[in-house]
């Protein structure tokens, strides 16, 4: 007899079943807590590179720098600028690092500037407010843009515009004291400091550092006669106006505690974490951290003072 039809069921072997809402909470967490765990990594990674981008830029304008000695016998001035019977800055006020542009590829921009004319002149208006990578940080995002400079109140306001200038996050050292005339430094107005005169050795001796445009506008360009510099909206340090030296200029006047520890926007200050890069007399580029001894900070800015250097500290 034929067997009667019939059907057949089976049951799955397992049943699927959705995460509770628990459950996923829970995963998101965990999700949230590895990538908290590798934020700083990645971002420690980051900075190292920026940090290695920046002595590489210091180093190229240090050896730009003796590149030109190598040329003219001497190294550029910090600033040149005649001045009149009471001392003050008359123009045309070209800063040390116009000079040397021909030495960092940068043919062009120097063709587009007049540095026998005052800085703002007109026929140098092109060049002036172009922005070079090769003088900027790659960790401070302030500097990113030409500005403007000229005359200040004593309540830091800009009073009139003369000119807008390209950023630099490097500045020359002119030594201990406050920047502008006669530094002990290889840096300052008029300055024709030869490579023998630097006494207390080239490798021992300050050449450049950093200035973040977290504390105060620098630039490449030059003292623009007449200007001030003054806090940028981010600085903790409080008002000051300070001469258009200080634009291209830096001092180690004051006590150094890495970045933090600046009490004037004149000083060296740095966006990396601790400390800041500079450059040397003889090309090399060093990262001075909060660490180093004050005394050894200033001999190192110093070009011929005879001070005992045993180390440059981190």
């Amino acid at each position: 007899m034929p067997r009667p039809f019939s059907h057949s069921f089976s049951l799955p072997h397992s049943i699927r079943r959705a995460f509770t809402l628990v459950e996923l909470l829970v995963v998101i967490a965990i999700i949230g807590v590895l990538v908290g765990l590798l934020l700083p990594a990645v971002q420690a990674v980051r900075e190292s590179s920026r940090r290695s981008s920046c002595g590489n830029n210091l180093k190229q304008v240090g050896l730009g720098v003796q590149t030109h000695a190598d040329a003219k016998r001497k190294l550029p001035q910090g600033y040149a600028s005649a001045f009149d019977a009471a001392g003050a800055d008359t123009g045309p006020g070209w800063g040390w690092a116009s000079f040397i542009l021909p030495h960092l590829e940068q043919a062009t921009i120097a063709s587009r500037i007049d540095t026998a004319q005052p800085i703002e002149a007109a026929a140098s208006s092109g060049g002036r407010e172009t922005v070079i990578p090769t003088f900027l940080c790659p960790s401070d995002a302030g500097a990113k843009a030409a500005f403007a400079v000229g005359p200040r109140s004593a309540a830091g306001a800009l009073t009139s515009t003369t000119c807008k200038v390209g950023p630099s996050n490097y500045v020359g050292c002119f030594g201990v004291g406050e920047p502008g005339v006669d530094g002990d430094g290889v840096f300052y107005r008029g300055s024709e400091v030869r490579l023998r005169d630097v006494t207390d050795g080239l490798s021992h001796t300050l050449l450049a550092g950093e200035r973040s445009f977290r504390d105060a506008a620098s630039t490449w360009v030059g003292a623009v006669t007449g200007a001030n510099q003054v806090p940028e909206p981010t600085c903790t340090m409080g008002l000051q106006v300070n001469n258009a030296s200080n634009f291209v200029l830096g001092h180690t006047g004051e006590s150094y505690d890495g970045p933090a520890g600046a009490t004037e926007i004149n000083n060296f200050t740095s966006v990396h974490t601790g400390g800041g890069m500079f450059a040397f007399a003889d090309g090399h580029v060093s990262y001075l951290g909060s660490a180093v001894n004050y005394a050894t900070y200033k001999a190192l800015s110093t070009r011929a003072k005879g001070e005992n250097v045993s180390s440059e500290g981190n």
